[in-house]
C-alpha cells in the first residue's frame, strides 16, 4: 500500500512507525467489516490515511484511518453531534482502529477555490450551524488552553527561542485573560480552515476533519483567520478577522486573543517550526 508523502513525518517515532505498519491490515479489516469496495487513496494527507470506497449499495464514501493524536480523538463524536448539518455524515466508526467511514463530498473541491470574500461568506454561514451546545466527551477549551500556556515557554526554550519573546508574552497574556471569562460552551473546531470545507452535492459546502473542543464561539474563528489558504499577508489576515467577526457579531478582541494564543501554540511541533504561523501572530500583535 502506497503511503502519501504527507504522512512521512510519522516515521520519526516508534509509535508512528508502528501505526504505519498496521495500516494495511486495519484498512483490509475495515473493508471486510463494512463490506466496502476499495478505491484509490487520496494523495493529500497529513494526519490520516483517507481512501475512496463504495458501500455495498454503490454509495460513495471515504474510509479514514486516523493517526492516534490527541486533537482528533473525538472527531467521530463531533460528526455524530452535527448529524450531517453543515458537515459530512458519519456512517460508521471503529474506535479500536481509529477508523471512520464518512460521506464523500462530490466534486470535493476545496473552499479556497473561491475568491476570498465569497469563501468567507460561506464560513460565516456554516459556523452558526456548527455551534451546538457541547460538553462531555469533548475536551474543554479552558483545559486545552491551560496546556498551551504550560507548554509554550518550555517548547520555545527547547527550540532555541525561534521567535521574539514579546510574541510569547503576548500569547500567554491573552490566553490568561480569556480562559476564565468565556461565554456559552458550544462545539468548536480547532482546524476549520478553507482546505477543510469541500464542495458537495447534498449541501453546497460541507466541513470535514474536525478537531473538536467545547468552548466559546469566538475561538472557532481562529483557524480561518490564521490559515494561509485565503491569502497570507497582514492585510488578508486582518480582513478575515474583521469580516467574520463583523458578520457574526462576535467580540473582536476575544477572537484576536484566541487567534494569537492558539496560532502560536500550534507554531511549534517538536523541532519543527511553522514560520507562516509565527508571521500571523507577529502581524496581529503589531496591529493590536
Amino acid at each position: 500500500m502506497k503511503i502519501p508523502e504527507g504522512l512521512s513525518w510519522v516515521r520519526r517515532t516508534p509509535a508512528g512507525r508502528e501505526w504505519l505498519a498496521a495500516l494495511p491490515r486495519w484498512r483490509d479489516e475495515c473493508v471486510r467489516q463494512w463490506s466496502l469496495r476499495l478505491g484509490p487513496t487520496f494523495p493529500y494527507a497529513f494526519a490520516s490515511l483517507a481512501t475512496a470506497v463504495e458501500l455495498p449499495d454503490g454509495t460513495p464514501a471515504v474510509l479514514k484511518l486516523q493517526y492516534p493524536d490527541h486533537d482528533s480523538v473525538h472527531e467521530a463524536d463531533a460528526l455524530a453531534h452535527w448529524a450531517g448539518d453543515g458537515a459530512v455524515r458519519l456512517l460508521a466508526h471503529d474506535p479500536h482502529r481509529r477508523a471512520l467511514l464518512v460521506e464523500r463530498c462530490h466534486p470535493g473541491t476545496p473552499l479556497y477555490d473561491l475568491p476570498p470574500d465569497e469563501a468567507l461568506d460561506v464560513v460565516a454561514g456554516l459556523l452558526p450551524r456548527l455551534w451546538r451546545p457541547a460538553g462531555h466527551p469533548f475536551t474543554p477549551l479552558a483545559e486545552e488552553a491551560a496546556g498551551w500556556m504550560d507548554r509554550l515557554p518550555q517548547k520555545w526554550q527547547r527550540a532555541g527561542r525561534p521567535y521574539e519573546r514579546r510574541l510569547l508574552d503576548a500569547a500567554l497574556g491573552r490566553l490568561a485573560e480569556l480562559v476564565g471569562t468565556q461565554g456559552e460552551q458550544v462545539l468548536v473546531n480547532q482546524d476549520l480552515h478553507a482546505g477543510n470545507v469541500l464542495r458537495a452535492g447534498r449541501e453546497p459546502w460541507l466541513v470535514i476533519d474536525p478537531k473538536p473542543l467545547a468552548g466559546e464561539r469566538e475561538f472557532a474563528v481562529a483557524p480561518i483567520v490564521r490559515g494561509p489558504e485565503l491569502g497570507h499577508s497582514p492585510e488578508a489576515v486582518r480582513r478575515r478577522l474583521d469580516r467574520i467577526t463583523g458578520a457574526l457579531g462576535l467580540d473582536r478582541e476575544r477572537v484576536l486573543g484566541w487567534t494569537i494564543g492558539q496560532t502560536l501554540a500550534w507554531s511549534l511541533d517538536g523541532d519543527t517550526l511553522f514560520p507562516n504561523q509565527v508571521e500571523v501572530v507577529r502581524w496581529l500583535v503589531d496591529a493590536a
